[in-house]
């Protein structure tokens, strides 16, 4: 794997070649980090498979829609755009008092391209879109978002945005993000990035010691964000968030910021490097602020960057005497539900980022996490998944983007106490012990929904706690819906039952 970003490509790799990143594996970590160290990691086919992630839609469009003062342009058949609908309304949920930006709207349209724009090109539909959405909106940059069809068919994009740039005020903004460039729906983050850093991004006219670039993946709530401006505040530091409710202003000074934090480390990756490479931009990839513990060390990071060490260890100790006692309530709770001294068992539905941030968090909260689900895995978190293993020991792991019938399987296997779960993971719900979300999204402004710092540390654990004290969802669940598989698909103990054994 190389670290070097070549911003005179036109996009990134993918991450499979990158980083040989997989969407599919099952079997211990220990085994899984075994292989990928081996270079023995690859994918392989799904005889049956429901669904699957796309490098454009849903996760991508809803981020870059956001960006307060620009436009999105879908290169794309209209279904494309189909997942930045309602996003506006789900995005005014959170109110004005909480910070909710005055400005926010949001600015896109779409080339809705036919048939015969596939045979005949449709470099005049992206011209004219580009153009109206400058008459529209002003905007201060234009992000042109590919497409399945545009790389099909070979549009030159790069060559449309050259030829209209001069009489374009805003910075047009290419991001080579084809559905089916990729099986791994972070190689659209990683495009993102790429024209960002190439496009927007400025150099540096001067250093700004207090600016942290914090960025994140969409499934962090707004009480996530409001947590982490108390904590740097305190230290007498400003987040830079990225990319959700930016300004374009916002994005280009990324290059004066002290050290760029990751709230998600794989959706982070990219960028990070990016930054460092182009303008000496310090970064780190792990930890994350989930939990007390990584909390502790994703600030010492910080502070590490910024000059602010004993300010740091300060803040940590006023912190954890607020919220370690809180958490040590929540943990002997959870203690007592099982009732013989021994761990509640929980299944996480978790990104890499989960799989490094909430694995530890579990153990604080006294449950044992004896298998996980990723979507995919690479190595850009293979040294942080061996150490996982060393410090809490191995675990069952299940590498699936999006299947919920093998999760339902796993679920049957391991018959966990807390199952988690999060949009498109779906199924199992119909069983007697606990099931809960995952993570809320970004629009949830609910203090019940935080995840984040010290105080989503204790509020998510206790959202989990509530969920198995009461069971009145799973009753009526087991009352009102029938199987969504047939019993022998349950019976099965192998959750990749329908994969191909040979690698593609």
């Amino acid at each position: 794997m190389s670290d070097l970003i070549d911003l005179t490509a036109k996009t990134c790799p993918n991450r499979e070649q990158r980083a040989n990143g997989v969407n599919i594996f099952f079997g211990k970590a220990s085994q899984l980090v075994e292989d990928a160290h081996a270079g023995k990691l690859c994918n392989c086919e799904r005889k049956f498979q429901q669904t699957s992630g796309c490098v454009l839609n849903f996760y991508l469009t809803v981020r870059v829609a956001t960006i307060r003062d620009a436009a999105v342009v879908f290169h794309a058949p209209v279904g494309c755009s189909a997942s930045a609908l309602g996003y506006r309304e789900f995005f005014r949920r959170i109110p004005p008092a909480l910070g909710r930006p005055a400005d926010f709207d949001l600015h896109w349209l779409t080339t809705n391209l036919q048939e015969r724009d596939v045979v005949h090109g449709a470099a005049a539909k992206l011209e004219y879109a580009i153009r109206e959405a400058e008459r529209r909106y002003s905007p201060r940059a234009i992000f042109i978002l590919t497409s399945c069809t545009t790389g099909i068919i070979g549009e030159d994009i790069e060559g449309a945005v050259n030829d209209l740039q001069p009489e374009i005020n805003a910075t047009i903004v290419p991001v080579h993000c084809e559905g089916v460039r990729s099986r791994l729906v972070q190689t659209g983050y990683d495009a993102f990035w790429h024209g960002v850093l190439k496009y927007l991004v400025k150099p540096p006219k001067k250093k700004q010691p207090d600016l942290v670039n914090v960025a994140s993946m969409l499934s962090y709530t707004w009480q996530d964000r409001l947590e982490i401006t108390r904590l740097l505040g305190k230290l007498g530091l400003r987040p830079n968030f990225i990319p959700e409710f930016a300004t374009v202003a916002e994005l280009e000074q990324m290059s004066e910021a002290a050290v760029t934090a990751p709230l998600c480390p794989t959706y982070t990756d990219y960028l990070s490097r990016g930054l460092a490479q182009e303008y000496g931009v310090p970064y780190f990839l792990d930890p994350s602020p989930t939990g007390i513990s990584n909390t502790d060390d994703w600030l010492r990071q910080i502070g590490k960057h910024t000059g602010k060490e004993d300010a740091v260890e300060a803040l940590i100790a006023e912190e954890h005497r607020t919220w370690v006692p809180k958490l040590e309530a929540i943990r002997q709770e959870f203690l007592k539900l099982k009732g013989d001294g021994s761990k509640l068992t929980v299944l996480g539905a978790l990104g890499q980022g989960r799989l490094l941030g909430q694995t530890p968090y579990f153990h604080e909260l006294g449950l044992d996490p004896t298998a996980a689900i990723t979507q995919d895995f690479d190595n850009l978190v293979l040294e942080e998944t061996e150490n996982l293993i060393r410090k809490h020991g191995d675990f069952d792991i299940l590498v699936n983007t999006f299947q919920a019938a093998e999760k339902a399987v796993l679920a049957k296997v391991t018959d966990p106490d807390l199952m988690l779960t999060c949009p498109f993971q779906g199924t199992s719900y119909k069983r007697t012990e606990g099931v809960a979300r995952v993570h809320a999204l970004r629009g949830d402004p609910t203090a019940a929904s935080a995840q984040s710092g010290y105080a989503g540390a204790v509020a998510c654990g206790h959202f989990l706690l509530k969920t198995l004290q009461n069971k009145s969802f799973q009753r009526t669940m087991m009352v009102k819906t029938g199987d969504t598989y047939k019993p022998w698909w349950y019976e099965q103990s192998d959750p990749l039952y329908y994969a191909e054994k040979e690698a593609i």
